[in-house]
C-alpha cells in the first residue's frame, strides 16, 4: 500500500544501533525495507511543524507514557488549545519491531542517566554507578521498553488509598485501565477485567518460542498456575500481554497521539526543553513555561494549567528548577524558593533485579537473518514479531510476602531467543560450545530502600544527581536471595530438564572468596552485578497535606501551587507490583478526567459525568 505522506527520518536507524561491521549492511538494508512499510513508518501520523502560540489553555511537559495520554485526552475538547512539549525526537521506525527493543538503549533517544556511586549495589560497574535508561522521544520510555502490560496487584491501589489518597483504590482505578484497553484476546482473559475499543492495543505477540511454554509448565510444577495476571489473581505465570498490534510496538504516542495528529487544537513541539515553570510568587499559581526551542529561549503562557509528565526523574527536576522543593537544597544550588515543598525528589525507588545465567542445549532457533526478516516484512510473524522468552513473566511469593498470596513480592523475567544483532555472549546468543545462554531474572517488587533526586546545579540542561540507594534496607537483599533460589529451583523442574538448563557456576568477580550458592555468595553477586529495572517511581509522591513527603494531592495537584499538576509514575506513593507502563497510562487517564472535572462547565456546550465520560458538543457533532 503506497504511503500518501512524505517519509521522514525520525532519529537513529537500526544500523546505527547495532555494533560491529557484520550487521551494518544487513541492518541498513533492513531499515530501508522497514521504512517502506506504511504501518511501521506511518508518515501521516507524525507530528507536523507548528507555529507556537503565545498562550495555550494547557501545556503538557513530556510526551512519554503519561504525557501522550494527557495531551490526547485534553485535546478531545475542541475549545481547548493544548501544547505538548518534548525534549527528544519522534519515534524511529526501527523501534516498532519488538525484537529490536534493546537496540535503542544508549542511543540518542535515551536520556542515558546514571546514578551517583552506590554503596551497596552496582559495585562491579564503573564508579559503582547504575545505568538508568529513560526515553527521550515522543512516546518516552514506552518506545524503548519491553512492551509488557502488567497493571499491578489489587492491593497496590488499595494501599495508595489507605495512605490518604481517596479515590485511588483498585475498584476506582479499574475503570481507567478499561478505558484505555483494546484487548484482542478477550475470550482468554478473566471476565470483567478487560475491555475492547480503547486506544491502547493489548495482546500477546504473534510468535512464541517453544521454551516459553516450557517455562509455564515449570511454573505449574512449582505450584504457580498459568493465568491472567491482570485479572482476578495476581500470582502465577503467563505469556504476558503486551502493547503490540499485529507484531509491532504500540507506544503511547502511536496509540494516543498519531490518530489525532491533525487536530488543530493539539500542537506538539519536539526537540525542546522546558527550563522552568513560571509561577507567580504572590498568588502561588502557575502561568506558563520557559522553553529552549532550537537553541532559543522563549516563554509560553497558559490560561488554565501546566501539567508536568516528565517521569520520575524529569518531573522532580523541573519542579526544583522552578523553585518548588526543599528550601535548603534550592538555596544551595542558587535557585530562589517559590514554594518550600520538602518531598520533591524524595521517596525515589525502583524495582531491582539480578540476572541468573544458564546455558541451554539448543541449535535450532535461527538468529536474525534474511529468512526471519522476510517472515516479518511479509507476514508480521516469526522471531522478529516478539521478544523471545522475554514475553514470559512470573509473579511469585517469597517467604516474606503478604500472607494473602495475592500481593507477590518477586517478579521473574526471562531473557533469550531474541532475533537481534546480538554480540557474542549476549542473552540468547550461541556460545563456542554450541549451547545458548539464557537468563532467569528475579526482581524485587516491594523495595523498602529509598533514594533521593537532587539538582547538580541550576543549569536546566545538567543531568540531576540520582541517589538510588539500592539494598540500603536489609530486607531487600533477603528477598532477592529468595528469588535467586527460586530461579535455580525452576531450572531443575522436569519441564526444563529436556532443554538441558545448566546453571553457570562461573564465580562473579569479587565474590570468589565466598562459597558458590550460599546466601553470602548470592548477596555478594547481587550487589556487584545489580540489575536496576526501568520502573522508577515515587519522587513526586501523592499524599495528603499532613504527609511531609507528599508533593501532590489525590487530584495530582502540587501542594501549595495552583494550576500545576504532576501526572506520571513519579506520583506513585509505592511502586506497583510489576511493570509500570500500564499503571502510568491509568494515572494519565484518571488525571485527565480530573482536569476536565475542574474546567468543564455546562455553558461550554458539553458536560462531564465522570467515567465513562459523556460529552455533548452541540456545534461539532461527534468530533
Amino acid at each position: 500500500m503506497p504511503c500518501n505522506c512524505p517519509a521522514s527520518q525520525p532519529g537513529p536507524t537500526l544500523a546505527s544501533t547495532c555494533g560491529g561491521a557484520p550487521f551494518m549492511l544487513f541492518m541498513g538494508l533492513l531499515e530501508v525495507f522497514l521504512r517502506s512499510q506504511c504501518d511501521l513508518e506511518d508518515p501521516c501520523g507524525r507530528p507536523k511543524k507548528i507555529h507556537v502560540l503565545p498562550e495555550y489553555d494547557f501545556i503538557v511537559v513530556g510526551s512519554g507514557s503519561a504525557g501522550s495520554v494527557v495531551a490526547s485526552r485534553l485535546s478531545e475538547i475542541p475549545e481547548w488549545n493544548v501544547l505538548l512539549i518534548e525534549a527528544g525526537l519522534d519515534e524511529p521506525t526501527g523501534t516498532q519491531i519488538p525484537s529490536m527493543f534493546l537496540n535503542f538503549i544508549g542511543s540518542e533517544i535515551d536520556w542515558g542517566y546514571q546514578t551517583e556511586p552506590e554503596t551497596d549495589a552496582c559495585l562491579a560497574e564503573t564508579e559503582q554507578r547504575c545505568y538508568w535508561p529513560r526515553g527521550k522521544v515522543i512516546g518516552g520510555t514506552s518506545v524503548i521498553n519491553g512492551m509488557m502490560y502488567i497493571r499491578g496487584s489489587h492491593q497496590d491501589f488499595d494501599t495508595w488509598e489507605n495512605l490518604g489518597n481517596k479515590g485511588w483504590n483498585y475498584n476506582e482505578v479499574l475503570p481507567y485501565f478499561l478505558k484505555s484497553e483494546d484487548n484482542k484476546q478477550m475470550d482468554t482473559m478473566d471476565q470483567g477485567y478487560h475491555s475492547s475499543g480503547g486506544l491502547l492495543s493489548v495482546s500477546q505477540f504473534p510468535y512464541h518460542p517453544p521454551l516459553s511454554s516450557a517455562f509455564l509448565k515449570a511454573g505449574e510444577e512449582l505450584g504457580y498456575p498459568t493465568r491472567d495476571l491482570n485479572g482476578n489473581h495476581h500470582a502465577g505465570f503467563s505469556i504476558a500481554q503486551t502493547n503490540n498490534r499485529n507484531g509491532s510496538r504500540v507506544s503511547t504516542a502511536r496509540a494516543f497521539l498519531r490518530p489525532f495528529v491533525n487536530r488543530s487544537n493539539l500542537h506538539i513541539l519536539m526537540n525542546s526543553t522546558v527550563t522552568r515553570i513560571l509561577i507567580n510568587s504572590s498568588t502561588k499559581s502557575a502561568y506558563g513555561v520557559e522553553v529552549i526551542n532550537n537553541g532559543k529561549k522563549q516563554v509560553v503562557y497558559v490560561s488554565k494549567e501546566v501539567i508536568v509528565s516528565g517521569g520520575a526523574i524529569n518531573s522532580p527536576q523541573l519542579l526544583l528548577l522552578s523553585g518548588v522543593g526543599p528550601k535548603e537544597h534550592l538555596q544551595n544550588v542558587g535557585i530562589n524558593t517559590v514554594h518550600d515543598l520538602p518531598g520533591v525528589g524524595e521517596n525515589l525507588h525502583n524495582h531491582v533485579a539480578y540476572f541468573v545465567n544458564f546455558n541451554i542445549n539448543d541449535t535450532n532457533t535461527a538468529p536474525l537473518n534474511w529468512a526471519t526478516a522476510m517472515e516479518y516484512l511479509l507476514f508480521r510473524d516469526g522471531l522478529m514479531s516478539g521478544t523471545g522468552v522475554s514475553e514470559v513473566t512470573g509473579l511469585i511469593n517469597s517467604k516474606f510476602a503478604d500472607a494473602s498470596g495475592e500481593h507477590p513480592d518477586i517478579q521473574l523475567f526471562f531473557g533469550g531467543f531474541l532475533a537481534n544483532c546480538a554480540r557474542t555472549g549476549q542473552v540468547g546468543e550461541r556460545l563456542d560450545n554450541s549451547t545458548r545462554s539464557i537468563q532467569i531474572v528475579p526482581t524485587i517488587l516491594h523495595p523498602k530502600s529509598r533514594g533521593v533526586l537532587r539538582l547538580k546545579d541550576k543549569n536546566p540542561l545538567s543531568h540531576p544527581l540520582i541517589y538510588a540507594r539500592y539494598y540500603t534496607h536489609p530486607d531487600d537483599i533477603k528477598v532477592m536471595i529468595e528469588g535467586i533460589k527460586f530461579a535455580i529451583k525452576l531450572s531443575e523442574t522436569n519441564a526444563l530438564k529436556r532443554y538441558g538448563l545448566e546453571l553457570d557456576r562461573t564465580p562473579v568477580a569479587g565474590c570468589e572468596n565466598r562459597n558458590f550458592g550460599t546466601d553470602q555468595y548470592w548477596e555478594c553477586a547481587a550487589k556487584r552485578q545489580t540489575g536496576p529495572e526501568n520502573h522508577q517511581a515515587g519522587t513526586s509522591k501523592m499524599g495528603p497535606s499532613n504527609d511531609k513527603m507528599a508533593v501532590v494531592n489525590n487530584q495530582l495537584q502540587v501542594h501549595g501551587v495552583d494550576r500545576l499538576r504532576v501526572i506520571d509514575a513519579s506520583i506513585m506513593p509505592q511502586v506497583t507490583s510489576g511493570n509500570t507502563n500500564a499503571p502510568t497510562v491509568m494515572i494519565a487517564e484518571k488525571g485527565s478526567d480530573m482536569i476536565k472535572a475542574r474546567w468543564i462547565t455546562p455553558q461550554a456546550g458539553f458536560f462531564y459525568t465522570g467515567f465513562p465520560r459523556q460529552r455533548i458538543d452541540r456545534q461539532r457533532g461527534s468530533w
